[in-house]
């Protein structure tokens, strides 16, 4: 019994000490009041050994600001170095520099995971460029800049999801598989299973029929659109495009949504205009240090382009007079702008520039260059569809959108004349049950960021870059 008794004394004169409250760096950073006990855990970001004093910067992802620590030089380990997982008790307390708030004076430093300096390809203090960390894909969320990129990812994300859900929208999980081809261009990734990799003989597929992996939700989001009257996805999607540019990713994430009951193009476009716009203020009020590390190394005059772009309208033209402003630009473009032919990206960026480096919205494009699902204008001699597309300064293309075709004798037609109408039949009984005017739009999540950021190639903006394809995590 007098043990049992011992024992519980014991355990009551611990729970009276002090215990350590662990803080992310962003949280003791903001700390407004000293702190006795806490504890802080992250990466070592720097290391300086002083006779009288030892100095650490630990980060641990929640801010582009590093904590310092300050400690006894008799801490110091020998294993103590730039890059190495520590976990540091101490007390926060004020500090003298007019650069950070809050200062933690250690009491005790753990290595949780030491690193080799010598072998580890991120250097201390070293401005690594974009190209460099890009070889190293499994470590470059370590450098400053694409540990910004990751925050504001991650903000953008939300503000996304909130812009949509503070609107009245239902988020719809959409396939990544899928046996349709939204856009029709044909560059899909088809699925195999591993047995039917390896036969040669004629294939049974999986599902029974050839599978894909998604290039957009849209035609998934439309079935959702017949019940509710406003809905959005915002999901992965990929494209089976052979090319290594500056522009172009396999796997991207698209930001989708599809509105009812609307006969109006310029409700699709209002939404487009007030998405980008809430978006981005959101992430220029809420990561400003990690814009402003983009604005000043990166692209250093788009900070005040944008602010600009956030307080007008954005313009719009037609396609058909895109074609002439750029028939008589004084320029000679590698693709000869003529109606009818696609507007290529060095047309996108001249109409922006000749706009006055505004975002410009191009509505109304050749019937025959657009997908069967947008809506006929019924006009000519030059046959439009309702078809928009939103080009922004240095990108081109941004968002792309249309009003959907609801009429059933017009999409019967062309589906016909396409010879699409037993693949799309479940399509078609849309128009049959309760069809409404409604369209859509797309954005390219990754484009936008790289927009926004002024990032010149867009393999920059996402967590695992894939510039080979031979280079896959």
């Amino acid at each position: 019994m007098l043990g049992a008794r011992g024992g519980w004394r014991a355990l009551r004169r611990c729970a009276s000490l002090p215990r350590a409250v662990r803080l992310r760096v962003r949280e003791a950073l903001g700390a407004r009041e000293p702190a006795e006990a806490v504890r802080v855990q992250g990466w070592v970001r720097s290391v300086r050994s002083q006779k009288e004093v030892l100095f650490l910067h630990i980060n641990d992802g929640s801010s582009l600001e590093s904590l310092q620590v300050v400690a006894d030089p008799s801490l110091e380990k020998r294993d103590l170095t730039y890059g190495s997982a520590v976990e540091v008790q101490g007390k926060l307390v004020k500090s003298p520099h007019k650069m950070q708030n809050m200062e933690l004076q250690a009491e005790t430093i753990h290595v949780v995971g030491p690193c080799d300096i010598w072998s580890f390809p991120l250097k201390m203090k070293e401005r690594h460029p974009l190209e460099y960390v890009r070889q190293f894909p499994h470590l470059r969320c370590r450098n400053n800049t694409l540990g910004a990129l990751l925050r504001i990812r991650s903000e953008a994300t939300a503000s996304i999801h909130s812009f949509f859900q503070d609107n009245g929208y239902v988020h719809i999980h959409t396939p990544i598989i899928t046996s349709n081809d939204c856009e029709g261009a044909g560059e899909l990734f088809q699925i195999e299973t591993s047995r039917e990799a390896k036969e040669s003989v004629e294939k049974s597929h999986f599902f029974n029929v050839p599978a894909f992996l998604t290039v957009s939700g849209q035609l998934h989001l439309e079935v959702m659109a017949g019940a509710f009257t406003h809905v959005f996805t915002f999901g992965p999607t990929f494209r089976a495009e052979n090319s290594q540019s500056r522009r172009h990713l396999a796997e991207f994430y698209m930001v989708e949504a599809e509105l009812s009951f609307t006969e109006s193009l310029q409700d699709i476009m209002q939404v487009m205009e007030d998405l980008f716009k809430t978006v981005t203020s959101t992430v220029l009020s809420k990561c400003p240090r990690d814009v402003e590390l983009f604005h000043k190394y990166v692209a250093p005059a788009q900070k005040d382009r944008l602010e600009q772009i956030l307080k007008h309208k954005f313009m719009i033209i037609s396609y058909s007079e895109a074609v002439e402003i750029l028939k008589q630009a004084p320029q000679t473009f590698t693709f000869k702008p003529e109606w009818g032919c696609d507007l290529q990206t060095e047309h996108e960026k001249y109409l922006v520039k000749h706009c006055g480096e505004v975002p410009v919205f191009v509505v109304n494009y050749p019937y025959d260059l657009k997908p069967f699902y947008m809506r006929d204008n019924e006009d000519g001699p030059q046959h439009t569809v309702a078809a928009v597309d939103l080009l922004v300064p240095g990108v081109g293309e941004l968002c792309g959108g249309s009003l959907r075709e609801e009429r059933l004798p017009f999409l019967e037609s062309r589906l016909q004349r396409l010879g699409l109408t037993d693949a799309y039949q479940w399509y078609l009984d849309l128009r049959k049950f309760g069809s409404v005017p409604h369209g859509g739009f797309g954005m390219g999540f990754e484009r936008y960021l790289q927009y926004i950021l002024g990032v010149d190639n867009i393999k920059d903006v996402i967590p695992f870059p894939r510039f080979s394809h031979s280079c896959l995590l």
